[in-house]
């Protein structure tokens, strides 16, 4: 058997070796003529499976470590008779890291607390729902819009678009990109979007640079139709629009899945699926040593401080978004390199925090976020 594996998927070397040959290379140097005698290809969106490649192979199964799987052209791959995966959730706390962490930095940048604002979120999958959870717990308003989930479910969790625009003090975007239909998100937050817009919202972006128009989102932000732009998705990557990079707040250059237990779980997540299909027998496989931070230990001192500073400092001690801010700023043409060489981002429960004169509610509040609380 032969696979192709991005050489960008971490952890991964060594797991499949033992059941044929494994060729590692960069997303985009996957080829027709390289796909030719593959049996199965593990990759990420830069590698996009379309019939251009796919048409000579023989492929028979694709794994995306990555959640959107806009890259694989699903409708050819089923003429074709390939097997194809995504890894649903599998960087979901990782976005949920990322968001809180914007949230808080903005809150105190710009002078408001969290509590008792209203968010409103956009795609209530995997990411939007725990967005949601750590948004309530900090004390937030939480809006719901799934026109999906709302068909199949009923509409007593969820709010109209219209009613999102409308009433948030805050709107993140968690949706798939979808080009047709009734669900169509392509240019979601377009003209009219913004110029819906009622509170003069925060935008955030962390799913699709499509989902928001670039030159509607300068207007809007020229015009104060919003109040405040977060993107971590770009129309065009990697040739981002260095106007928009000026005008927004917070830029990232699509890394917000990109903690080392979110890629670990896609890693996983493929490497079983590929087992499964051809009967591998690793089923349960896991990466083994995912990277540590250099400090795991967090002190929290509570004495005369509000709970949202307390739960910053220990969110923002685990990952400052500014950092990635600052990098993407000073080196934009870097882009991609700056996804591919992204340092060690680890979650919540990889750190232990100590503390003094800090309430019990607010420990609660850290311990439900997944933060390990020594007595």
């Amino acid at each position: 058997m032969k696979f192709i594996i991005d050489d960008k998927i971490p952890y991964i070397k060594g797991a499949l070796e033992p059941f044929g040959e494994v060729v590692y290379l960069p997303g985009a140097q996957t080829t027709p003529e390289v796909a030719r005698d593959a049996d199965a290809i593990i990759t990420r969106t830069r590698t996009i499976c379309d019939e251009a490649l796919l048409s000579n192979s023989a492929v028979k199964m694709i794994a995306t470590a990555t959640i959107g799987y806009d890259h694989i052209d699903t409708d050819y791959c089923q003429q074709a008779g390939i097997e194809w995966t995504n890894a649903p959730g599998c960087n979901s706390k990782s976005v949920e890291q990322y968001v809180l962490s914007a949230l808080l930095v903005l809150a105190k940048k710009k002078g408001f607390e969290l509590k008792g604002k209203t968010i409103g979120i956009v795609g209530v999958g995997q990411v939007g729902s725990k967005v949601a959870r750590v948004c309530e717990l900090l004390g937030m308003n939480v809006l719901l819009n799934d026109p999906p989930r709302e068909r199949a479910e009923g509409p007593e969790l969820f709010v109209s678009f219209h009613q999102i625009m409308a009433k948030s003090d805050i709107i993140s975007f968690h949706v798939p990109l979808s080009m047709h239909g009734e669900d169509a998100t392509f240019h979601m937050a377009d003209t009219l979007f913004f110029e819906s817009l009622q509170r003069s919202p925060i935008i955030l972006n962390t799913c699709r640079g499509e989902v928001v128009d670039t030159f509607a989102a300068e207007t809007a932000i020229e015009r104060g139709q919003v109040s405040g732009m977060v993107l971590d998705c770009w129309e065009r990557e990697p040739q981002i629009d260095r106007n928009l990079l000026q005008l927004v707040n917070l830029a990232t250059p699509h890394i917000a899945g990109y903690s080392k237990d979110g890629k670990a779980n896609g890693t996983s997540m493929s490497v079983q699926a590929i087992s499964r299909f051809f009967k591998l027998g690793i089923d349960d496989w896991q990466p083994q040593e995912v990277d540590l931070p250099e400090q795991t230990k967090i002190h929290l001192n509570g004495l005369n401080r509000t709970e949202e500073a307390i739960i910053r400092e220990a969110v923002l001690f685990t990952y400052d978004i500014r950092e990635d801010d600052q990098r993407l700023r000073s080196q934009p043409e870097l882009f991609e390199q700056l996804r591919g060489d992204y340092p060690v981002r680890r979650e919540y429960p990889v750190f232990r925090i100590t503390h003094e004169q800090v309430d019990a509610q607010i420990l609660e509040k850290l311990r439900k976020l997944g933060f390990n609380i020594i007595e």
